[in-house]
């Protein structure tokens, strides 16, 4: 018997897997590890040394499924305040949760958004849910790493980075496509050289985006002009970011910033330095949300279909919660170019 149980694979472990191991019936491990029911002694003493053995714990958000009780999801966010809050009344967030509620609902749960905490509290010490839609998270976000310990049903929006979630069912952004497009888009605006701004965090998104970059430089012989930036930064960050790769690379000629907020501190920068936008320097931005539908100018982005990647993702969860389906993946609809001001 080990003495620690890795919260990735207790996770794992279903009902029905402590049945079969132990060979008895799913009601009778039910019955044993919940004392209800006539179960003799001997053979709810095997049924406990298997769960344990096992990992498993009795999932009670499920029991309560069951049993018709009130229950309750929730919508948590892994990217920081700096640019989950703010002016954009945490924009992505936002647009995923009017339509997540409402699915939700349909169902018969309540959804209750759970802002990013400027803190750094964490947010589940108050909340007592039953399953999680988390945003984006990173290779080494401690909410995910909480939620797969704590053994609660969690979808990720966007495929969590790294290797260490690879259990985690989620919902595909074609994070690599979109940039794609995007750097497309740019190329056919004249942009010969393209720079490009992303977030420091371990994210899916960020790698797709530098793998999408870096097959364009090796087809275009495009010099490689690309930098990472603190999330927590914000607009500054996407400033201070655009004044040092300009510094070091006058003949940029395009922006592709993956981060919303940077790219509005970007365009802040082109403005105080009398560079103007789209003719001297194009500049794209991921998400078509607030930000960039209120920048100055308007700034190109994508639109990411978040209704219906919300209506999937609780299409995801609510099977992860009931029957504990196996499903890890669900694909986005096929993101879609917005061309605005800041590149025509």
């Amino acid at each position: 018997m080990t003495d620690s149980i890795d919260p990735a694979r207790a996770s794992r472990v279903t009902i029905s897997d402590v049945a079969r191991q132990a060979g008895v019936s799913v009601t009778t491990v039910s019955h044993a590890l919940n004392g209800r029911g006539q179960v003799d002694p001997a053979t709810r003493q095997k049924v406990e040394e298997v769960a344990r053995e096992m990992g498993y714990t009795p999932n009670r958000h499920a029991q309560k499924l069951r049993g018709g009780g009130s229950s309750m999801i929730a919508l948590m966010s892994s990217m920081p305040f700096a640019v989950a809050g703010g002016p954009s009344r945490l924009g992505f967030l936002m647009e995923v949760a009017s339509v997540a509620a409402a699915s939700a609902l349909e169902r018969g749960m309540a959804m209750v958004l759970v802002p990013p905490l400027e803190s750094g509290q964490r947010s589940l010490d108050f909340l007592d849910v039953d399953g999680v839609l988390l945003i984006e998270p990173s290779a080494e976000d401690q909410q995910l790493r909480d939620l797969v310990a704590r053994g609660l049903p969690v979808v990720s929006i966007g495929k969590p980075g790294g290797t260490a979630f690879e259990q985690v069912p989620y919902v595909d952004l074609l994070s690599g496509q979109t940039v794609a497009m995007l750097l497309e888009h740019l190329q056919a605006r004249g942009a010969r050289h393209i720079a490009m701004i992303l977030g420091a965090a371990q994210r899916n998104s960020y790698a797709q985006a530098e793998l999408a970059y870096q097959q364009m430089v090796r087809a275009s012989g495009m010099e490689h002009i690309a930098v990472r930036v603190d999330e927590t930064k914000g607009e500054a960050g996407g400033r201070d970011a655009a004044r040092m790769l300009l510094a070091a690379h006058p003949q940029i000629d395009a922006f592709l910033v993956l981060v919303d907020v940077f790219a509005v501190g970007v365009a802040q920068y082109l403005q105080q330095t009398g560079l103007r936008v789209p003719q001297d320097i194009k500049l794209a931005t991921r998400y078509d949300g607030i930000r960039a539908r209120t920048c100055e100018p308007p700034l190109t982005a994508v639109n990411l279909h978040l209704d219906q990647v919300a209506k999937l993702a609780i299409e995801l969860l609510f099977e992860r919660m009931r029957r504990g389906s196996q499903c890890l993946v669900a694909q986005s609809p096929m993101p879609e170019l917005v061309p605005r001001a800041s590149t025509k």
